[in-house]
């Protein structure tokens, strides 16, 4: 569904990320982890057309460059992880923003199917008591949430989701990761995570990504790409050891 060759990133004359690959087949979910400064969430920007690359994205095996913006926004929904709001938009105003790439523009008449997609999005994500809340009085978590219904309500194929447990409680966490991965399950979809933690990629991930200074260091299955000699060699330190002993206060 979606293939990277030789992916480069530059800012001024710092490279940010030096020619990572991949391929993204129906039903995967990649997930990308690294220490800070990785390199993972200038990844996601290229990969969503938000950030001026050199190589090449394929999508359906057509460069990414020959769609035209709403096109892509059709197949390729975007969740980040820092989400700015100054307007008293309610819940319901935000999530339908979702289906502004269906629409014919600003003067343009709603899409046969919004409604409907905006409604199956706020009862995805628990928000229909929300839905007439100004977005200005939500927490973190719910405020992403309200995000995460609003790609939802895209309809995307490819969902790419920068960090998508920030600032969510332990329980919001379950929910929507269940929540992802039953929409994996529905159809030819496929997912792309930045995640910082390590357990989430190993449950959750069909694949991972290990970034260490803007260059690939592994890719394949979590338990394969994520060795402890990898981890190690990335975070300079034991991580392995570090994340079983804080298991281990659970026994």
């Amino acid at each position: 569904m979606l293939e990277a060759r030789q992916l480069t990133v530059r800012y001024g004359g710092r490279v940010a990320v030096e020619r990572v690959g991949f391929h993204l087949r129906a039903g995967e979910w990649l997930m990308l982890v690294g220490p800070n400064g990785a390199g993972k969430s200038t990844l996601l920007s290229a990969l969503a057309a938000c950030a001026p690359y050199d190589g090449t994205v394929l999508l359906d095996g057509k460069n990414s460059r020959e769609y035209k913006p709403r096109e892509y926004a059709r197949r390729v929904g975007v969740l980040s992880q820092m989400h700015k709001v100054e307007y008293a938009y309610t819940v319901e105003d935000v999530v339908r923003m979702g289906r502004y790439a269906h629409g014919g523009g600003f003067f343009s008449r709603p899409d046969a199917d919004g409604e409907s997609c905006v409604g199956a999005a706020l009862k995805d994500t628990g928000l229909l008591e929300l839905r007439g809340q100004s977005v200005l009085t939500l927490s973190g978590g719910e405020l992403q949430r309200v995000f995460l219904a609003q790609v939802f309500a895209q309809r995307p194929e490819i969902l790419l989701l920068d960090e998508p447990a920030n600032h969510l409680d332990i329980v919001y966490q379950r929910q929507m990761f269940t929540q992802l991965q039953r929409w994996l399950g529905k159809g030819n979809r496929a997912l792309i995570s930045v995640v910082h933690d390590l357990s989430l990629a190993m449950k959750f991930g069909t694949h991972a990504m290990l970034l260490e200074k803007g260059k690939q260091a592994a890719l394949g299955p979590p338990r394969e790409a994520l060795t402890r000699e990898r981890l190690g060699a990335a975070y300079g330190m034991d991580v392995h050891g570090w994340m079983t002993g804080l298991l281990s206060c659970w026994e």
